[in-house]
């Protein structure tokens, strides 16, 4: 069975073939000269650095005296996040491939999922990694290795990237200041990278949680398989009609098992108090050095909460994107009232230890948790 792994991988999934889709996809960004792009992407680098110091200063959860792992800031198109994504999911996957190819092994179908299985899975992932390139405005990435195209920190670190063609293009539809809007994106993607390198366990936390989750599917590969062409035909339109019902459960969904609840619960927890603080820093921050804040976020969270289409509402249920709505939401409830309760500095003892995080009943009742890690720790 040695050397297994990276053939089940390439096989159940075709990555090169993912990539390529979603490139030939991706819908063009807004329209700007070279000379406009360039100053955009320069603007955005300047943003992100300046970023670095305001967080550090409101959230203090880096002691001035010490030095965090360097990650690097990556600005980006849309085809480069759909690369590095790529990267961080084959990565992050890996676990789950393997033990589903070893089950199409021994499957009497799995015959039907070998290199044609692989090349329609990419070519599914590759749709819906299209569809997804020109919402992102940026993203912490945690877990995806260094390429010499897309570069990472060291030991495992992450990168920041930004999506320039998607930032200058909300900023347009929300007609907001571009220059403000800008560093209020840059504000909440460098609270995650200061989330990351300040609090050194938690990235192996997170993985541990997710490889367990993974480790803990046993579903077949064909319902997989289903319910990512479920994705893709919603988004080429081509779902036949009456078949709309079943299209509630997400891909999340579909591989829970009773142990995975549980792994599922925390990991929810833990992903709203990240969103959750990355959205109450922006705000804390915003007022001193964005001064159309208040109207940038008006504006974006209705947007937020307006979706697009009947299309993208579907496609956020499916793909538990309308589960993240409600991490922004839930954890900055949490953060905002907890730091009302006991300050910045009691706030920041969530970042102790695993055991310190919020649980997920925890996150909907903040005085449970106060009561909890303060009692403890004050006793």
């Amino acid at each position: 069975m040695t050397g297994i792994g990276g053939a089940a991988s390439a096989g159940m999934v075709d990555w090169n073939l993912a990539v390529a889709t979603a490139t030939r996809l991706v819908r063009p960004g807004p329209d700007v000269s070279r000379d406009e792009a360039r100053a955009v992407v320069a603007e955005l680098r300047r943003h992100a650095k300046a970023s670095e110091e305001h967080v550090r200063a409101f959230t203090r959860m880096i002691p001035e005296s010490v030095r965090p792992a360097d990650t690097p800031v990556l600005v980006v198109d849309r085809a480069g996040w759909v690369k590095a994504n790529v990267a961080g999911f084959r990565e992050l996957l890996k676990p789950l491939l393997d033990k589903m190819q070893e089950r199409r092994g021994s499957s009497p179908g799995g015959a039907v999922l070998g290199a044609v299985g692989g090349k329609v899975t990419g070519v599914e992932l590759g749709m819906l990694l299209s569809f997804l390139s020109s919402r992102v405005l940026g993203q912490y990435e945690t877990f995806a290795p260094p390429t010499r195209e897309l570069p990472a920190g060291e030991n495992g670190g992450g990168r920041l990237l930004l999506v320039a063609p998607n930032i200058v293009h909300v900023e347009r539809e929300l007609d907001v200041d571009p220059h403000d809007f800008r560093l209020w994106v840059c504000l909440h993607e460098e609270t995650h990278r200061t989330q990351f390198t300040g609090v050194p366990w938690l990235r192996d936390h997170l993985e541990g949680e997710i490889q367990s989750f993974l480790g803990e599917t046993d579903v077949d590969p064909m319902t997989v398989l289903e319910r990512l062409r479920e994705a893709a035909q919603s988004l080429s339109g081509s779902r036949p009609e009456g078949e709309e019902g079943d299209s509630g459960r997400s891909l999340v969904e579909l591989v829970q098992t009773p142990a995975q609840r549980e792994i599922l619960s925390r990991l929810t927890a833990v992903m709203s108090l990240l969103e959750g603080h990355a959205d109450f820093v922006m705000d804390g921050v915003g007022p001193q050095v964005v001064p159309s804040v208040a109207e940038i976020r008006e504006k974006f969270q209705q947007r937020r909460a307006k979706g697009a289409s009947r299309l993208d509402l579907a496609l956020r249920k499916l793909l538990g994107l309308d589960a993240k709505l409600r991490q922004y939401r839930d954890g900055e409830r949490f953060v905002r009232a907890v730091v009302d309760q006991v300050g910045m500095d009691g706030f920041n003892r969530v970042w102790t230890s695993p055991n310190t995080l919020p649980t997920k009943a925890e996150i909907a009742k903040p005085a449970d948790w106060v009561a909890r890690v303060h009692r403890r720790t004050e006793g």
